[in-house]
């Protein structure tokens, strides 16, 4: 018997298809051991050799592992071929206790016959490099987050914790909020016009020259010259002067790495680079495509390189010819280089394992998410050996008899689709209609229009993650954590965009870090230490005096600043506000829901205000209802887990009662009440607003009905009402447990 193992159990389904009876495929379900949870587990006095401990739930799976591996003539570790997967690898070996020199260790970058069977057929041995890399980002991570996460308990508050690579991530994005805050709006206007010519045709223009000089973008800067310039030109003839005719290509795309897959996904379908991970991990490792069975569809989706096989380019080649033609093809295979200073997690660009495996082919047995991403692979993957679009760019120059005034008109034809024919396909052409220079054309309506400039947009996932790259900060195997890290810790959160912005604690931790411990902040220190990871991983340095280099001068900053800073110096700002009960000053405080305002005398006097938008006390907003108790006013007031109702002699009288969130959604019980969130120990849940008379409960966010939003949408199958699931809540689910149909998965459009 051969053992073979992987990471997870859909990657050992896969594989099991195309090996015989005489190999078990077993899954170690991810990293089988790492360092403890309960403390550092470094020993930093023993050249920071690491205490590693098998995990609590993995405790069943060495059992099995080690009882197959007892019985097995050869054993195969086939995890991933990256750091993370050599150093899964290095763990099971040394867990069963394999001579390093007995190990087979098989890598492949998709998973298909093809590539099994070659693999197999080309065993090596652990390449310890990798192992080190994988093992002095974790070391130094650990020793990061373990020694500065106490520092920001006792200077700032409990529960903060401090990562090396995030902290640069949320720099980044309060750095743009700065920015943002700093933007200063300037005015300008652009004037506009529509022109009939001779055959009734409709041409649109803008004003670009006065007097034959190019309009600047702020020379005209406000209504009363905007509106000068509109008269002065009401009275003028017009006709054309000049046309202008260029041809253009658009090139191919380059293949998908890790984050131009995740940046992508982003920008067409708004999907965090988690969610994305997660769907591309899926493809992967599998998915049951009909007569075929369990195929991976893709090749690794954790890589830097935008290689391409030749296989793949031959399959590729076939299918555009049959498909769409022989002048679609791009007449030779077209390869591309690899920007990345080491392309080191895996050899090959995202791509479909089997071209003929078309997205509307297999749409059937994928699911909503699946398929957007698999079709968003497959699509760019073909595009690249398909032709280059070719277009053609036509402009106008409109000009008065005097050349006073010009307008210009531009528009755009596609002449050619190309490989757009399967990706990224353009809008609509802009196409002018045919003219000729001297032909007059009549002004119909003149159209001045104001402008303000724009401060720097925040970052989107597809931006955040592509300064990142751009920066070196992170490899493709990071980029999903950092992002989703970073909003876990609230040192950040999303607008109604889903742009990131800095919370005050964000702004706070940054501000510390950046004064304090500069160099676990500094984009190119941290960009350098990622090179340093490299080098590890091509034999070129030595991990553990790589991690002392960085310890020594950290901890002895550490300790410095332990002593000489202050919590108050770091946690609290003086105001000329006046505490009302006190008359004392106030002071801002942090705590862990942000910013609030506390009276300096405490504890003598407790009294807190929260902060408005304006930096100012934000007064109690006081209802017309007494309090059932004492008989003062009630007050929204704000708490932990957002706003509630309560006396206004609070904390003298402590009658408290929560504040529900609407859904604007009607109950289908009763008809009558509102579905409001409400919160238990358990966590969120949504319940009717006539409890105790209705007792209508929903575990999930109710999904508003497609033609009444006022009403639940509800189940085809059973009417019960239809709710949102999933980590992301962008899956639609009956709310009924018992009902089949209605819990098949389906997703949020």
């Amino acid at each position: 018997m051969n053992l073979v193992i992987v990471e997870s159990p859909t990657k050992a389904k896969t594989i099991s298809k195309f090996l015989g009876k005489d190999f078990v495929i077993r899954a170690s379900i991810g990293h089988v051991r790492d360092l403890p949870k309960s403390k550092m587990g470094i020993d930093i006095e023993n050249n920071f050799e690491p205490q590693y401990e098998i995990s609590k739930d993995k405790v069943k799976v060495i059992k099995e592992l080690k009882d197959l591996a007892k019985d097995s003539d050869e054993i195969y570790f086939a995890t991933d071929e990256d750091r993370e997967g050599e150093a899964i690898t290095w763990h099971l070996a040394d867990i069963l206790k394999i001579v390093p020199s007995k190990v087979k260790r098989i890598c492949f970058h998709e998973i298909t016959k093809t590539a099994i069977l070659h693999a197999l057929e080309n065993p090596r041995k652990i390449d310890q490099n990798l192992v080190d890399a994988q093992q002095a980002r974790r070391v130094l991570d650990r020793l990061v987050g373990y020694e500065l996460s106490p520092f920001l308990w006792k200077k700032v508050f409990y529960g903060l914790s401090a990562g090396r690579v995030q902290s640069v991530a949320v720099r980044l994005i309060v750095e743009r909020e700065q920015e943002r805050e700093k933007f200063k709006q300037e005015e300008y206007w652009t004037i506009a016009s529509d022109f009939n010519t001779l055959k009734k045709e409709k041409i649109s223009a803008e004003l670009n020259k006065i007097n034959d000089k190019k309009l600047d973008k702020f020379d005209i800067n406000n209504a009363k010259q905007a509106e000068e310039i509109k008269s002065k030109i009401e009275k003028l003839d017009f006709s054309i002067a000049n046309i202008d005719e260029r041809n253009s290509k658009k090139s191919v795309p380059t293949p998908f790495t890790t984050s131009t897959l995740q940046q992508d996904a982003a920008n067409k379908f708004g999907y965090s680079a988690k969610n994305t991970m997660r769907i591309a991990q899926q493809l992967y490792e599998g998915v049951n495509v009909g007569k075929d069975g369990q195929v991976g569809l893709i090749t690794y989706m954790r890589t830097d390189s935008v290689n391409l096989s030749d296989n793949f380019m031959n399959q590729a080649k076939d299918y555009i010819i049959e498909n769409f033609g022989n002048n679609y093809y791009n007449g030779s295979f077209r390869v591309f280089k690899t920007k990345s200073k080491m392309a080191q997690e895996a050899h090959e660009a995202i791509r479909p394992t089997v071209v003929s495996y078309s997205p509307e082919s297999i749409k059937n047995s994928l699911d909503a998410e699946q398929y957007k991403i698999y079709k968003l692979i497959w699509d760019r993957s073909i595009a690249t050996q398909m032709k280059d679009a070719e277009s053609k760019t036509v402009s106008y120059d409109i000009e008065d008899d005097k050349k006073s005034y010009s307008f210009r008109a531009s528009g755009t034809t596609l002449v050619f689709d190309g490989f757009m024919k399967v990706y990224q396909r353009s809008g609509e052409d802009n196409i002018l209609p045919k003219v000729e220079i001297g032909e007059k054309v009549k002004m119909l309506e003149i159209l001045p229009e104001q402008h303000f400039t724009e401060p720097p947009a925040r970052y989107n996932d597809a931006g955040l993650i592509k300064a990142l790259e751009e920066n070196g900060i992170g490899r493709p195997s990071t980029y999903a954590s950092i992002t989703s890290t970073i909003l876990e810790r609230k040192y950040v959160e999303k607008d109604e965009a889903k742009r990131y912005y800095p919370t005050d604690t964000g702004r706070l931790v940054n501000k510390i870090l950046c004064e304090h411990f500069p160099e676990v902040v500094d984009i190119n220190f941290t960009a350098k230490m990622e090179d340093g990871f490299d080098e590890i991983a091509e034999g070129k340095e030595e991990w553990k005096p790589f991690i002392k280099d960085f310890y020594v001068p950290f901890k002895k900053n550490l300790e410095k600043k332990d002593k000489e800073l202050d919590k108050k110096e770091l946690t609290e700002e003086a105001t000329e506000e006046i505490c009302e009960k006190c008359k004392s000053k106030m002071v801002i405080k942090y705590g862990k829901f942000g910013k609030f305002y506390a009276c300096s005398n405490y504890p003598e006097c407790k009294n807190t205000k929260e902060i408005g938008s304006d930096g100012k006390q934000e007064e109690e907003e006081m209802l017309d209802e007494k309090c059932e108790l004492c008989g003062a006013q009630m007050a929204i007031k704000r708490g932990r887990y957002g706003k509630f109702t309560a006396c206004s002699n609070y904390p003298t009288c402590k009658n408290v009662k929560k504040q529900a969130n609407g859904t604007g959604i009607k109950c289908l019980k009763c008809g009558d009440g509102e579905m409001v969130q409400k919160r238990s120990r358990f966590g969120f849940f949504y319940s009717c607003s006539n409890y105790p008379k209705c007792t209508h409960i929903l575990s999930n966010k109710p999904v508003p009905d497609e033609k009444d939003p006022t009403k639940n949408a509800v189940c085809k199958k059973c009417k019960s009402g239809l709710v949102y699931y999933g980590k992301d809540g962008d899956k639609i689910k009956c709310s009924n447990r018992e009902c089949i149909d209605g819990n098949a998965r389906k997703k949020k459009v």
